[in-house]
């Protein structure tokens, strides 16, 4: 037999490394062919979104660069007076100081309301220069903030301005300030493009802003198509019939200018092609490492199945154990059955005896007291055994679900006597909270009282010694719900077993004394009877379980 069971563990094997190699070097081949063919195309898709990334970024700092100069601006102009900022002194100090932190600016001006520049300091002799005729000074009275294109005015070079009309009493006065435009052209060009790759501004007219890399200069008309407004970042190829290259474009928010960032693709796949040769290589390796891994896997695969086929058995022992407690469960009926027969008799007999000993004097008789005493006894323990012989009844004589009216107060304090000598050898108190007039359930009672067992015997295994277990029943009026909690002063239960206690097999106990089988049979046995069972815990506080049956209508 153990001949037979090994040479099927080895045809197994042999059959499990001849599937792995097949399935698994086919998908090899056909993606190391998709690759190939693919590389290509699905890392110009990622240059294209780098290059996306590469002017979304650049916008925000250009934008930034923007904001902070208006800021500046606006400071300036909001926090000193006219008469101060026309000081020569006060403003060549002033200026002093905002190039300090920032040398961005190359000169200021402060322009009245008549156009004419009454202080200035900066590089170029500009005092009492009159710009009421240029554009840039009534598009400042317009605005209030104007930030030019570049153009040549009167310091005879390309430059741009940023311009803040501030209104104090009647009138109004303009401060301005010139860009340096080696910083700002730098800021621009300062893009992580490649040898071939470019970055420029344009205005709407398509007139350069900066200059670019490899094409026209500052204020010269561009070759690129003109491109009307659109929000976002925009990623185009094949602009023109030289080498192919991408193109991201994206208008800064602060200024009408188009940033345009340009790049060779091919030049940002040279780490794709090696890397392709990479690829070819690992894929030669993964065949090997395939076939080395099927006769891995295969072993692996045959381990688990031994220890699935041992855990079957031991599960298998489990049910057959499960099995022997319903066949004892039914013996147990059919005993305490047997046993009633005697009981009635012996009862009668005693009955029989009293009312013998009542006929006759007691005076005569000289063990008379002794006797009575004996008979009354004989009758107490008669009884106290019937009491037995019929909890087991009840506890045994259903195997499959009835319907029948239930009182829960009554099966809780039935059930709970099995458990109170454990209890009482424990030093466990059972604190009992039943409510009066309590509705009745329809529902099968012998089912309801192996979960209250199953329930309160943990409780007690859970307290150990010298702690509390309470019983207490409720309703529900809302809910039309008769309850009992179970509660106990235990070690409690950690919240992230409490998802897992109602899973079969889970137990916190050892092998020898649960088989974490009592709760789940609990939370099975409730859902079909139509009720629920919900728990709560505290850690080092003990446990509260809540069963909950639909009270009879």
């Amino acid at each position: 037999m153990k001949t037979d069971s090994y040479n099927y563990i080895k045809k197994l094997q042999t059959e499990i490394i001849a599937i792995v190699l097949f399935f698994s070097l086919i998908p090899l081949f056909a993606l190391g062919s998709f690759l190939y063919f693919q590389f290509t195309q699905t890392y110009t898709q990622k240059v294209t979104n780098n290059l996306r990334t590469i002017v979304d970024n650049k916008k925000k700092a250009l934008d930034m660069f923007f904001e902070e100069r208006i800021s500046q601006l606006k400071t300036i102009a909001y926090t000193h007076s006219y008469k101060e900022l026309t000081d020569e002194e006060y403003i060549r100090r002033l200026m002093s100081v905002v190039q300090s932190s920032s040398n961005s600016l190359i000169d200021l001006g402060i322009i009245n309301q008549q156009g004419e520049q009454v202080a200035y300091t900066g590089p170029y002799s500009l005092k009492g220069v009159n710009y009421k005729n240029e554009l840039w000074f009534h598009e400042v009275m317009f605005k209030e903030l104007y930030i030019s294109d570049v153009f040549m005015g009167f310091r005879r070079f390309p430059h741009f301005i940023i311009a803040v009309m501030r209104k104090e009493a009647d009138s109004f006065w303009v401060l301005r300030a010139t860009i340096d435009s080696n910083i700002f052209n730098l800021l621009v060009q300062s893009v992580q493009i490649a040898e071939k790759g470019d970055a420029y501004l344009l205005n709407s007219e398509n007139i350069l802003q900066t200059p670019s890399r490899f094409g026209k200069q500052v204020m010269e008309q561009s070759d690129f198509p003109r491109t009307p407004l659109f929000a976002g970042t925009a990623v185009k190829e094949d602009f023109t019939d030289q080498d192919r290259m991408i193109v991201g474009m994206s208008w800064l928010e602060k200024k009408n200018w188009l940033l345009v960032v340009s790049e060779d693709p091919a030049e940002a796949m040279v780490p794709l092609f090696r890397t392709r040769k990479m690829v070819i290589l690992l894929i030669a390796v993964g065949i090997l490492l395939i076939a080395t891994g099927a006769f891995i896997v295969s072993r692996a695969i045959i381990r688990e199945l031994i220890r699935s086929e041992r855990q079957k058995a031991a599960l298998d022992a489990n049910l057959m154990q499960s099995s022997k407690m319903a066949a004892l469960g039914k013996l147990a009926a059919g005993v305490a059955h047997e046993l009633n027969n005697p009981l009635a008799l012996i009862k009668e007999s005693a009955g029989w005896l009293k009312d013998l000993l009542e006929e006759e004097d007691p005076d005569k008789i000289v063990n008379f007291k002794e006797i009575d005493k004996t008979v009354n006894k004989i009758d107490v323990h008669v009884e106290r055994a019937k009491s037995v012989t019929h909890r087991m009844l009840g506890f045994g004589r259903r195997f499959e679900p009835v319907q029948e009216d239930m009182d829960l107060n009554r099966v809780a304090e039935q059930t709970l006597s099995f458990l109170e000598n454990e209890a009482l050898h424990r030093n466990i108190a059972i604190e009992k909270d039943y409510l009066e007039n309590l509705p009745s359930v329809r529902t099968d009672t012998s089912q309801i009282q192996q979960v209250i067992l199953n329930i309160a015997d943990n409780a007690i295994d859970a307290v150990g010694k010298n702690g509390t277990v309470g019983m207490k029943t409720g309703y529900d009026s809302k809910k039309k719900e008769v309850f009992l909690e179970i509660s106990d002063t235990g070690p409690g239960i950690p919240k992230e077993d409490l998802d897992k206690i109602f899973d079969p097999f889970y137990t916190t106990k050892t092998s020898e004394d649960g088989t974490g089988l009592g709760l789940s049979i609990s939370y099975s046995i409730i859902e079909k009877l139509g009720g629920r069972i919900s728990v709560e815990s505290t850690p080092g506080k003990g446990s509260v379980f809540t069963v909950y049956l639909p009270a009879k209508k």
